[in-house]
């Protein structure tokens, strides 16, 4: 399980300096008030939150959220993506604190956190579960997880074509990197069950009182064909604690 985080790890390292700069043009996008907007179906309103981004790759929605006024922390395995996401930070002028960590063993205290979000993070996990426990663990009573995320591994059978334009990430990947990519999400997706139905029988198992599931995000998000479209449809899990 290390080698496989270890790959993952060296992958989005060379990933990182061109995923910052696609962060920064998708912040400056209009998706940047779809996902406030995917945000504020859940969060409450009346009050700075404590946030823990969890695999805040170059740290957008640590951003996104520390804009909106909360205390927002991200983490993240891979250094290079920490050292991306401090630079992403200072580029819009946002006070952000950033630690390389990993997410499936998170070095907080018990109950440090409103909230913890999550974007495209928990496909990669090789222990799902034991990340989710940990998770619980660290949301205060009444705290909400958000994860945005896809089954990846499934998609990979039966996604359905879509014409990208040419400044799409998927167009700027080397072949080599995209294969890597699929390789890793193979090995990975061997390990997981079909995702979300695997996802809510985890978090009410790690105690999760409440879990929902939203299918409709990828059409709110994704609705269309740009540069940061999606290929894989992907759901948004809500759970409280």
């Amino acid at each position: 399980m290390e080698r496989i985080k270890h790959r993952v790890t060296h992958y989005w390292s060379h990933r990182a300096e061109g995923f910052e700069v696609q962060r920064l043009r998708e912040y400056d996008s209009e998706k940047r008030e779809r996902w406030i907007a995917e945000f504020r179906r859940y969060l409450p309103h009346d009050k700075p939150l404590r946030i823990l981004d969890a695999g805040t790759g170059t740290g957008f929605f640590a951003c996104l959220l520390a804009a909106e006024g909360h205390e927002a922390t991200g983490i993240d395995l891979t250094p290079d993506m920490i050292d991306h996401a401090e630079h992403m930070a200072a580029v819009l002028g946002l006070d952000v604190r950033f630690q390389l960590m990993d997410a499936e063993e998170p070095e907080f205290e018990p109950e440090s956190f409103d909230v913890l979000v999550t974007r495209n993070l928990t496909w990669t996990l090789p222990h799902i579960e034991k990340a989710y426990r940990e998770w619980y663990k660290l949301l205060k009573p009444g705290g909400i997880l958000i994860n945005f995320d896809a089954d990846y591994s499934a998609a990979l059978d039966d996604e359905e074509e879509h014409e990208l334009p040419a400044n799409h990430a998927h167009k700027l990947v080397p072949d080599y990197m995209q294969a890597e990519n699929e390789s890793i999400t193979m090995e990975i997706g061997a390990y997981h069950q079909p995702r979300p139905q695997w996802d809510v029988q985890l978090l009410v198992e790690a105690g999760f009182e409440r879990v929902t599931v939203d299918m409709g995000v990828y059409k709110r998000i994704y609705a269309e064909i740009d540069e940061f479209f999606n290929p894989t449809p992907i759901f948004t899990i809500v759970a409280y604690k």
